[in-house]
């Protein structure tokens, strides 16, 4: 009798846990990243700021970028998003560069989202905010430091760089990986390396297709945990008759 009772009460628990971890929605990420990240040098790049939300007991109401100075860009643009207001701060370099040929004396410096009262990304939550940048410069990564700010005060900078071994700092900075132009490419159509690389849309398709398979996943757990439960009350069931 009391092995029987042991094996009820382990697919009791069995079922619980499937509810509790299976049911269980991921967060979309770790920390401020760039989504896609791959495009190619002298192009465009169009992707999104993705920003979890970390904490329990705060959410978050914004969010600052910070562009570079060394390879400016020539252009910027946000996309709108409800219930948040963008800026874009341009003012003088410290010292000038040359881009293309020509010399910069000024540039963009930062983005800013701001959440307006009432709005925020709430615990459990994730926010993406789209950008248009270029020209981008020919190098390998452009880093764009950014700092997530709760509506506790707390600040978070998001702006190491990752080393040369390739492992992740613990803050680390959103960044964009730039692959060469390929022979006949002029890279005034801001292709990425990857067929999606620039669309805003496409980037939002796959969002949505990761929010529906995390939620095909979710019910699923659900599905095997109550299955379990099921297993579990029958044996009881039958224990208690045999009994």
């Amino acid at each position: 009798m009391s092995t029987n009772r042991f094996g009820v009460r382990a697919l009791a628990v069995l079922g619980v846990a499937g509810l509790a971890v299976l049911g269980t929605p991921t967060i979309a990420s770790a920390h401020v990243s760039a989504q896609p990240s791959e495009f190619t040098q002298g192009g465009r790049a169009t992707f999104a700021f993705r920003v979890p939300n970390e904490r329990d007991n705060a959410g978050t109401i914004k969010l600052e970028i910070t562009l570079p100075q060394d390879t400016p860009l020539t252009s910027v643009r946000t996309k709108p998003l409800a219930g948040w207001k963008s800026e874009v701060v341009k003012g003088k370099l410290d010292k000038p560069v040359t881009a293309g040929g020509k010399e910069v004396t000024e540039a963009y410096k930062t983005i800013t989202w701001t959440a307006e009262p009432g709005v925020k990304i709430g615990i459990n939550e994730y926010q993406e905010f789209f950008v248009s940048l270029g020209t981008l410069p020919e190098k390998d990564k452009l880093e764009l430091p950014a700092k997530q700010t709760y509506e506790n005060g707390e600040v978070v900078d998001w702006a190491q760089s990752t080393g040369a071994d390739g492992k992740e700092p613990e803050h680390p900075a959103p960044a964009l990986k730039l692959a060469p132009k390929k022979a006949g490419e002029d890279g005034h159509g801001g292709h990425g390396t990857t067929p999606a690389a620039n669309s805003s849309a496409d980037t939002h398709e796959a969002s949505v297709g990761s929010d529906k398979t995390a939620r095909y996943l979710g019910g699923a757990g659900l599905a095997v945990g109550a299955l379990g439960l099921g297993f579990g009350v029958g044996a009881i069931l039958r224990s208690r008759r045999n009994a």
